[in-house]
């Protein structure tokens, strides 16, 4: 476990803490318990030399605790308090915030908690930390305005790793599941370009067994949603972003979508120093283990590869909008 981009230290402009939160206390507010059963990327069907290349061979766990009672209730708080700054992403979410740990202490000190990365890590069998980008952290779906809308429609994330964790109590809403393809998110586009979404008899809806309870998920290769509601109760989820510390792993990121949702005083900055910190690991790796060679080709091949995430976030940048990607319903 460790760090990837310390979080700022200042906030980005436009952005004020909550007044009179209550301070995290791991001892008080968590209760973490272990998933019963885990689910792998083989098991939806990827091929191994796909696997390879991503940051864990894990797909998505069953259930788990993270928060005590007291944590739960705090949490909803605070997400009651951050509803005032939701906003649509694209026509995928209708209610979303972003930033929230950029407005609450609470929430940025439970995304960032050591307790919390160490045990995903334990989850994932991998060494991760909160995601470098803090615009993933503490990221909250809320109902939408009609009972017509998905919460979230069927897609796979715009980060490798997270957990989605309830903040209501699903026993107190009808309907607003969420459910996963038991399948590949090859396939998903392939049943989107036929105008289909996944079939009920290959999707999973996890029972989660109160508020506080969350999924760990491999959110760039699992296609997910959260379900339309059967009435219109008020219905919130969190999402934490987690990435892997190894840097020779693929990216797993479309950043580029997030130009159409995210405050762009926040996104560039964070943006350009997860690139940074990835070709940083990467260049490290070449400067202790490039042999010699005359090989002129090979040599800039592997400063290319070192570099690639850098020059792709500029050449997004550059190129400006794009859309956020999705299945449908």
């Amino acid at each position: 476990m460790g760090t990837a981009v310390p979080f700022p230290q200042m906030q980005p402009p436009g952005y004020e803490w909550l007044d009179d939160e209550p301070s995290f206390d791991p001892a008080l507010h968590l209760h973490l318990e272990a998933p019963s059963e885990i689910i792998m990327l083989a098991d939806l069907g990827y091929p191994d030399d796909e696997i390879a290349t991503k940051a864990t061979p894990v797909a998505a766990s069953s259930p788990f605790r993270v928060l005590s009672d007291e944590g739960s209730r705090v949490l909803l708080d605070i997400a009651r308090q951050l509803r005032r700054y939701v906003r649509p992403a694209g026509e995928r979410i209708e209610n979303m915030l972003r930033g929230g740990c950029y407005r609450s202490r609470w929430l940025r000190d439970l995304c960032t908690s050591e307790d919390v990365t160490a045990h995903l890590e334990a989850i994932y069998g991998i060494a991760i930390a909160p995601h470098a980008m803090p615009l993933h952290l503490g990221h909250m779906n809320f109902e939408p305005n009609s009972i017509d809308n998905a919460i979230d429609k069927w897609h796979h994330d715009t980060l490798p790793l997270d957990f989605v964790m309830m903040v209501t109590d699903p026993a107190d809403v009808d309907g607003g599941r969420f459910e996963y393809f038991l399948g590949t998110k090859h396939e998903a586009a392939e049943l989107s370009a036929a105008g289909q979404t996944p079939p009920a008899a290959r999707t999973v809806a996890p029972d989660f067994p109160g508020p506080g309870y969350a999924i760990a998920l491999h959110g760039d290769m699992v296609v997910h949603r959260a379900g339309p509601l059967l009435s219109l109760d008020e219905r919130i989820s969190m999402v934490n972003g987690y990435v892997a510390l190894d840097t020779a792993t693929d990216d797993q990121s479309r950043s580029s979508d997030l130009i159409v949702i995210d405050d762009h005083e926040a996104l560039y900055t964070e943006w350009a120093k997860m690139a940074a910190w990835r070709s940083q690991g990467r260049l490290a790796s070449l400067i202790e283990e490039l042999p010699f060679t005359a090989d002129k080709d090979a040599v800039i091949a592997e400063l290319e590869s070192a570099i690639a995430d850098t020059q792709r976030a500029i050449e997004e940048m550059r190129a400006g909008k794009s859309n956020m990607d999705h299945y449908g319903g």
